[in-house]
């Protein structure tokens, strides 16, 4: 069973709100903006996994005891896109994500992904989790096994 998951109120992370659709936990997803300039007119975005996260937070406080400060970003260094994200939970969970179109959401960049290209350098980190299919599969590891929450 999957220990750790994500469960905010109110969700606003992609991943468990297209699996919330997915098993009928809300009717539909929406997806701001189908005309950008992207292969699938949807948004681009890096998922790093918690576990990744978790690692290179490890790193960077073992560092942390021989200097001052560091700053590093965290990514896969590889985007997906909304679409994409959407047809990996329909293909883990088995079940068809209803989806609603509607306009884009002022401010919202076509295209954001993280290079962490300094920390795997200096510390040696590198994500494990780089395929949304696997992100996703411990994603919905989690709903399956805590259909509440963390309540």
């Amino acid at each position: 069973m999957a220990a750790i998951g994500e469960d905010h109120t109110p969700e606003t992370h992609l991943i468990p709100l297209v699996i919330q659709a997915a098993i009928g936990k809300r009717p539909y997803i929406e997806i701001f903006g189908v005309d950008y300039p992207t292969p699938d007119g949807t948004c681009v975005r890096d998922y790093i996994h918690v576990d990744d996260l978790a690692a290179a937070h490890l790193l960077a406080l073992e560092k942390l005891q021989s200097c001052q400060a560091m700053h590093y970003n965290l990514g896969i260094g590889r985007g997906y896109s909304v679409r994409e994200v959407i047809a990996a939970v329909e293909e883990v969970t088995g079940k068809k994500v209803p989806i609603k179109e509607g306009p884009r959401r002022a401010g919202d960049p076509p295209v954001l992904v993280a290079s962490s290209e300094k920390i795997q350098k200096e510390l040696g980190w590198r994500p494990r989790y780089t395929d949304i299919k696997a992100i996703v599969e411990t994603a919905w590891t989690w709903h399956r096994s805590r259909p509440r929450g963390y309540t």
